[in-house]
């Protein structure tokens, strides 16, 4: 294993981060997320993603070595933990629909030996929409969007257009009014059926290539 995900507390102090970061450099590590936040005892909690690791050992000593460090522990990757994600916005009736499909199908792949894991949130209103679509670029591990509305377009629809640019994303979208249909790989009327052709697109022990359906299909 080469990707690892390893948790330091260290005193909150100013360069701390720098001089994590020029330890993982000189070890030709790569880190590919950070997320970093201070308890109220001033200690620094930084989790961080880390890939091509040649010696997980000395990596960790050299940490470690760093004067304000207090502690370093290691974990597995979060991609090894909880794999790929399935992002699912919208209504609250059509999403948990959307979940109820994902989900079992989910659960179908990861006892043969897939990781993917299903995120939801039920949303009202343009704004509140296309600030949840507009996030994803910056959460890890996205794989798949399914917008379970019943009228999405405006702000919502630039959203989506934006985070394909940016991504390597599988959109799905139920058959509704509004522009975003027309920037979804694949439209679908039943929303179980929508969780379950998400899980499909993305999961390595299926057989199904969204790709080769063609463009703005609908079922």
């Amino acid at each position: 294993m080469t990707d690892y995900s390893i948790t330091i507390k260290s005193a909150e102090r100013k360069g701390v981060l720098k001089d994590i970061t020029d330890v993982t450099t000189n070890h030709g590590t790569n880190i590919s997320y950070t997320h970093l936040y201070v308890e109220k005892d001033n200690t620094g909690i930084i989790n961080l993603e880390l890939e091509h690791v040649d010696d997980i050992d000395s990596l960790m000593a050299d940490l470690k070595a760093i004067s304000e460090v207090k502690s370093v522990e290691l974990h597995g990757s979060q991609s090894d933990i909880y794999g790929k994600r399935i992002i699912i916005v919208g209504g609250g009736a059509q999403v948990s629909q959307v979940a109820l499909g994902a989900i079992t199908e989910a659960d179908r792949h990861n006892i043969r030996g897939e990781r993917i894991s299903i995120d939801t949130i039920p949303l009202v209103g343009e704004r509140n929409l296309a600030e949840a679509v507009d996030a994803i670029s910056r959460l890890p591990r996205v794989s798949a969007l399914v917008l379970a509305g019943s009228l999405m377009g405006g702000a919502i629809t630039e959203a989506v257009k934006k985070v394909k640019q940016e991504n390597d994303l599988v959109v799905i979208c139920l058959n509704m009014p509004g522009s975003v249909t027309q920037y979804a790989d694949l439209i679908i009327t039943d929303p179980i059926q929508a969780g379950v052709i998400a899980v499909m697109s993305i999961a390595d022990t299926a057989v199904f290539d969204i790709s080769r359906l063609g463009d703005k299909i609908k079922y």
